[in-house]
């Protein structure tokens, strides 16, 4: 389920349904919870009747013990043990003003026990909750099934289906993004609206790139940071034939950016390569931008900051490192197949092997010897799930897409660092791509996070959002 999640608990009661359910339901949503590594904040049974939200009253100590913990709710569930009283569900969520997401259990009846002492319409209830929450503007989410017992299976797949939007929802909270240098003049596709950003409490901190080569100049060839960084360089990359000169400017390079992201507060970066920092410096960031995306920092080329905040969203997701990728080649006549590409900083998540290389198409401009750093190999094979999001300054939004495929282990000679992609139905999809206008990058993850990308971003952050294959 990724990293260690905490959710506030409200249990639902309501006096004239059998309310020892409200306190056998909470001990075994308890019970749910932490067997699945999943911290609880909720009522105790002596701050409230069973523990359970009931009255305006206990909404309000609900909502202060929230508060309390603000800083690590990560979402909310709502449990239904039986119908459960609404106003109160969200009286708690009202006052507590969390602005996390919220999903609505409701435990089934059994038929067999449908008496005065046993029945639990939670079945009713959950429609009632829900109503509420949408009078007061409470965004929520549903289990898959209207009812469902908190120890079924299908529980189970909700839960970490609930843990991934709530993942990218915190993730995206005051994300600070880096953008390292100006966006290459040849590439008019990576244009977007900071303030669009802004508005959905996204920053973007920049840095020039006169400022970095300014400090990699002055650093010398024995500083512990760059000493340390080389090593982790010969570590992660085989470097075989590639100068040790060039090894070290890409050390100092990864310690300058390591440096500023850390004193900018900075968690994902952008970075401007072509073609400035082979002619000034000598070498592409190919390699320190793989290994910090290799590290869930996620860095995208060409100063792409929405294709950046894509890769950040499928990381925060399934939890391991994303690329971004062009949609860059037909494969044969296969019209759901196609080859995506980069040239490359590809995590070594990636790839079945890879190798430090030249970087073959800016060769030819900049000098053979200016070009060293990139991540050359074939990406592995895999499910996969790829995101994009954009700024329309036009309807002034943030918008996206989202779906699903598979890197194949078809046959294919090329270089830098590519694969072959099978999705499904995969023209619409590109006559939605160019329709729409949106950019020749995708963000890809080894995962299948669909839906949680989807519920996140159209639910909980309000981005207009098509899913391929729903």
């Amino acid at each position: 389920m990724g990293a260690k999640s905490t959710f506030g608990l409200i249990i639902g009661n309501r006096g004239f349904f059998p309310d020892h359910l409200a306190k056998s339901g909470r001990e075994e949503m308890i019970q749910v919870l932490n067997s699945a590594g999943i911290e609880v904040v909720v009522l105790g049974p002596e701050q409230s009747k069973h523990g359970a939200v009931e009255t305006h009253e206990e909404a309000k100590r609900c909502a202060a013990l929230f508060r309390a913990a603000s800083d690590r709710i990560d979402g909310v569930i709502v449990s239904l043990p039986n119908f459960g009283d609404e106003r109160a569900i969200a009286d708690t969520l009202r006052l507590a003003s969390l602005h996390v997401p919220v999903l609505i259990q409701a435990t089934p009846d059994t038929p067999s026990k449908m008496g005065i002492a046993h029945r639990r319409d939670s079945f009713c209830g959950k429609m009632s909750t829900c109503n509420n929450l949408k009078q007061y503007g409470i965004p929520y989410s549903l289990t898959t099934l209207h009812t469902v017992g908190p120890n079924s299976e299908e529980f189970k797949k909700d839960l970490e289906w609930f843990a991934g939007v709530c993942r990218i929802v915190k993730g995206l909270k005051n994300l600070r993004i880096g953008a390292i240098g100006a966006r290459p003049a040849a590439f008019n596709t990576v244009r977007y609206s900071e303030k669009l950003l802004e508005a959905g409490g996204i920053s973007v901190e920049t840095l020039d790139l006169s400022e970095v080569l300014g400090r990699i100049s002055r650093m010398k060839d024995t500083d512990e940071a760059a000493v340390r960084k080389l090593k982790s360089i010969e570590k992660y990359v085989t470097t075989s034939g590639i100068p040790q000169q060039a090894l070290l400017k890409m050390a100092k390079l990864g310690a300058v950016v390591d440096d500023w992201m850390k004193a900018a507060d900075v968690q994902i970066s952008a970075v401007q390569c072509w073609t400035s920092l082979e002619e000034n410096l000598g070498v592409v960031p190919c390699t320190v931008m793989s290994m910090m995306s290799d590290a869930l920092l996620s860095s995208a080329c060409e100063v792409d900051v929405c294709g950046v905040l894509g890769m950040h969203v499928l990381q925060l997701a399934s939890g391991t490192p994303s690329a971004l990728l062009d949609w860059n080649n037909n494969y044969g006549s296969d019209p759901n197949k196609a080859v995506c590409f980069h040239c490359s900083n590809l995590p070594k998540h990636f790839f079945k092997d890879v190798q430090m290389d030249f970087q073959a198409i800016i060769a030819g401009t900049v000098g053979k010897e200016n070009t060293f750093g990139t991540c050359v190999g074939r990406v592995k094979s895999g499910p996969m799930t790829f995101a994009r999001f954009s700024t329309d300054d036009f309807a002034g939004k943030i918008r996206g897409y989202v779906g699903g495929g598979r890197f194949t282990d078809d046959a294919l000679e090329t270089f830098g660092g590519a694969g072959v992609v099978e999705i499904a139905n995969m023209q619409k999809l590109l006559h939605y791509i160019c329709e729409n206008g949106f950019e020749h990058h995708v963000a890809a993850n080894f995962s299948t996070v669909v839906p949680m990308v989807y519920e996140a971003a159209t639910n909980y952050l309000g981005w207009e959002m098509y899913k391929h294959g729903a």
